[in-house]
């Protein structure tokens, strides 16, 4: 099929230059952009996830930004079905939808679709979260290889929210979270890539050494903007838990455990200690997002560095890309 409509994505891990970089490529293609990220849906927290400002909104709008509330989960299958509606509705004026995030788990549900899952049930996860405290999340990750050795082999054991789902849906329906995928994909209609021309992109430094250094940067800037009053003001609520997603989320995590330990009976933990375990879970997070995009089919990777290590300018990235992708323009 040659008339697919276009389609690009923009991924890379956390502090790379994706933002930027889609901006700038809106400068020289008729593209429109959608945030493929699952925090920056959220109102009310815009410092810990390095939203862009309403003066970056205003030069280059971005789809599913601030569309829920902080205490309204928003899941893989609400993210699929806003990126659908949204990509048809660029489509349809004439221009070309640029996904660009770190959510690796929302572009793989675009790009492989999405099984029919069992609903969450609050007790299993429960007891699955009381286990992981007993025992630890590579505990967790253990039970889920003996069950579903594929899913274990892509989920991190520290990553807590995916293991929990996914030994959540074997106790609930008794069946695999692979075994429902394959079920899926039985009776799936055409996959996104017949659909559309996609451009797969990645941008990333080659040293993973600067990845660290700018993680660590931008999460020192980020207490100094204020995250800590940010998330004083998420508590203040009084509706939000630990256990929602958007308070799980790195960062907020954990400002909260250390606005827990100052408010409560035990040692508190100091201001350097909460920025370095901020750092620390933020450059889990990067490893885990480089290790999704180094097994990623047809990826394009667009280096922040040349070879000799050097850092380049945001135009030398811009015009690298354009020439990764064949064109100059569309």
């Amino acid at each position: 099929m040659t008339n697919r409509q276009k389609v690009i994505f923009l991924m890379g891990p956390t502090a790379s230059g994706k933002t930027a970089l889609a901006m700038a490529l809106r400068e020289h293609l008729p593209v429109e952009l959608i945030s493929v990220d699952s925090t920056l849906v959220y109102r009310g927290m815009d410092i810990g996830t390095a939203k862009p400002t309403a003066e970056e909104l205003a030069r280059a709008p971005h789809r599913l930004i601030d569309i829920r509330d902080p205490a309204d989960p928003y899941s893989v299958a609400d993210f699929r079905a806003d990126a659908e509606r949204e990509i048809a509705d660029i489509h349809a004026a004439g221009r070309i939808p640029l996904l660009v995030g770190g959510t690796m788990l929302y572009f793989k549900a675009l790009l492989d679709g999405l099984a029919p899952m069992p609903e969450a049930d609050p007790a299993v996860r429960e007891a699955i979260e009381r286990e992981a405290a007993e025992h630890g999340w590579p505990h967790i990750h253990a039970q889920l290889a003996e069950v579903d050795p594929e899913m274990a082999a892509e989920i991190h054991p520290n990553h807590s929210q995916r293991l929990s789902r996914a030994l959540e849906v074997y106790r609930v329906s008794g069946k695999t979270m692979t075994e429902l995928r394959r079920e899926q994909q039985a009776q799936a209609g055409p996959a996104f890539t017949e659909r559309f021309d996609v451009t797969q992109l990645a941008i990333s430094p080659r040293d993973r050494k600067v990845l660290h250094q700018r993680i660590q940067t931008r999460f020192e800037q980020m207490l100094e903007q204020g995250l800590i009053d940010e998330v004083k003001t998420l508590r203040a609520r009084g509706d939000l838990q630990p256990s929602l997603p958007a308070i799980r989320a790195v960062g907020y995590r954990q400002v909260w455990e250390y606005l827990d330990a100052e408010e409560g009976p035990g040692p508190t933990m100091s201001r350097s200690e909460l920025c370095e375990r901020g750092v620390v879970a933020t450059r889990q997070l990067a490893k885990r997002q480089v290790t999704w995009l180094r097994g990623w089919p047809s990826l394009s990777w667009i280096y922040t560095q040349d070879e000799s290590g050097s850092d380049l300018n945001l135009q030398e990235i811009v015009k690298n890309t354009l020439n990764s992708m064949g064109t100059t323009t569309i």
